[in-house]
């Protein structure tokens, strides 16, 4: 516990640090361009060069960006369907209701799309919900309890091992979601957000990002925000790649999941 605690203070350093030095590098650039005037014609023209680069490399960044998400979200239904199949024959047979589970969720700059899951609570969740609101073991917006009385016998396994969220490869075919990326909040959360966390709907959400590889639900909501900002600042090719590679242990330990 105490060496989990001391990571975490590490890491919001961490977090702290890139946002001071962003600042910074704000600040310094505003600057320099306040005091610009301007006047001559190659001063205009460099600063439409910096723009027009910008612009672009934003551009091939996104494009890269979305040629990765229909690689590696083809590659792994092809390896998946037959798994995906039988997990779908075994929810039918533990519970009644539908295999898929599909729930508005909210999306780049606001926009909804409807989230496919593999069904892993009974069908009157919902509607039981609300008699659970005081068993609430996460903080402020989000919604968890470990031992949810919802969760059906298969439910657990497959939420355990994050198979639930295999169906969100379909999402990310349609565009609607990315490989890597915030997760994507419910709209009644987003409708208790506060100022500062509107930010993490700047990109376009994952089915995993930096919150998954780095404790999913034993963190608490701020350290979410925290993570999914500071990933929409960061966010590369080589970022993504990397928290894909730190997914992989992730699921496999099941850390945090529940």
């Amino acid at each position: 516990m105490g060496a989990d605690c001391t990571q975490l203070r590490r890491d919001m350093q961490i977090t702290t640090d890139i946002q001071q030095k962003r600042d910074e590098k704000a600040a310094r650039m505003l600057d320099r361009y306040a005091n610009q005037s301007f006047k001559s014609i190659r001063s205009a023209q460099r600063m439409r060069l910096r723009l027009v680069a910008w612009a672009m490399r934003n551009k091939i960044q996104a494009n890269l960006k979305r040629v990765l998400d229909l690689i590696v979200a083809v590659v792994a239904l092809i390896i998946f369907l037959p798994f995906m199949a039988v997990v779908a024959i075994i929810i039918k047979l533990d519970s009644p209701g539908p295999v898929f589970f599909r729930q508005e969720r909210v999306g780049k700059w606001g926009k909804t799309f409807s989230c496919y899951k593999f069904r892993s609570m009974y069908i009157d969740a919902e509607e039981r919900k609300a008699e659970l609101m005081d068993q609430n073991e996460a903080d402020q917006i989000v919604f968890k309890i470990k031992n949810d009385p919802r969760i059906t016998r298969v439910g657990r396994f497959i939420r355990k091992a994050s198979i639930d969220e295999l169906p969100q490869l379909f999402n990310v075919l349609k565009g609607e979601m990315s490989m890597v990326g915030p997760r994507p909040p419910v709209p009644k959360e987003v409708s208790q957000y506060e100022y500062e966390h509107l930010g993490r709907l700047g990109a376009v959400p994952g089915i995993t990002g930096l919150q998954q590889v780095s404790g999913r639900s034993n963190l608490d909501f701020k350290r979410w925000v925290e993570l999914d900002l500071e990933y929409i600042a960061e966010q590369s090719l080589a970022k993504d790649i990397e928290i894909l590679i730190k997914t992989i242990p992730a699921v496999i330990f099941g850390k945090g999941a529940y």
